[in-house]
């Protein structure tokens, strides 16, 4: 299923994010000074000095994350009745758990913690994961092998739960788990996933015919510190990553007609 578009993606993204784009930047500093081409080597080494500098000292990431992660509003309680609850994958470090033989997790955990906790408080709602792998060359590695691990760990009856293990993006979490589901338009289904990952989940899910409820969890910004001066490169690099990468996919999934909305909102659903 849209193999093509999930491998381009993939490598678009692989010369494009942020921290190749310095990398690929350092480079050419280097080939212009082989080539003896000083003056424009000068050129773009200020360049290149001056965005680090900007990202080590300003939380641009966080300008960017903030707009996404306030665009739905925690789901603090939610009114039964509820058919269903959905966490999508993405917090597993898939590859790590199979080498250490244990559930290794990564900074998106939250979305784990809030699947155990609704799957507690609504036991007779179906409870579905979705995910397999985004990694083109790793395939055979499931994310939905770790989860079963993880929620077997924490005392949840996995035999009553349902997994999806063959999307490898969102578009293929929303379209794969329908297609197994097929929910009445009736029915009350909750998404889990990261809060600056929730407008792109939506539009998807809403595109594909699914209204399902956000339940945002994973909030990475704080509005008190949104301006506040640090020096942080690695921090910074790394929201700015996490922050391009949600706005270049609301716009591409946009343009693809995977979303029907530019930046989906509480509004268009």
């Amino acid at each position: 299923m849209n193999t093509r578009f999930f491998l381009v993606a993939k490598i678009f993204w692989l010369l494009c994010s942020p921290e190749s784009l310095l990398v690929i930047l350092t480079l050419s500093c280097f080939f212009l000074i082989f080539i003896k081409a000083y003056k424009k080597a000068k050129i773009l080494s200020g360049f290149l000095f001056v965005s680090i500098l900007m990202i080590s000292i300003f939380p641009v990431g966080d300008w960017l994350l903030y707009p996404l992660e306030k665009r739905f509003p925690p789901a603090h309680k939610l009114s039964a009745p509820i058919d269903g609850i959905i966490i999508l994958g993405g917090s597993e470090k898939i590859f790590n758990s199979f080498v250490w033989q244990q559930v290794e997790l990564n900074q998106h955990s939250e979305r784990f913690f809030a699947f155990i906790k609704l799957a507690r408080e609504f036991p007779y709602a179906r409870h579905v994961y979705t995910g397999g792998t985004g990694d083109p060359l790793l395939q055979e590695y499931k994310g939905s092998v770790v989860a079963k691990q993880l929620f077997e760990e924490q005392g949840l009856d996995t035999s009553t739960l349902l997994f999806e293990s063959e999307s490898r993006n969102t578009f293929e979490n929303a379209v794969m788990t329908k297609r197994m589901i097929n929910p009445d338009p009736s029915e009350r289904w909750v998404l889990i996933t990261s809060a600056s990952h929730m407008p792109r989940a939506l539009g998807i899910f809403y595109k594909s015919g699914w209204q399902v409820i956000p339940y945002p969890v994973d909030h990475d910004t704080n509005p008190e510190t949104l301006f506040k001066i640090t020096w942080n490169f690695s921090g910074n690099l790394s929201k700015l990553d996490s922050a391009v990468y949600e706005w270049m996919g609301l716009f591409v999934y946009y343009l693809t007609g995977k979303t029907s909305h530019l930046f989906p909102g509480p509004l268009d659903l």
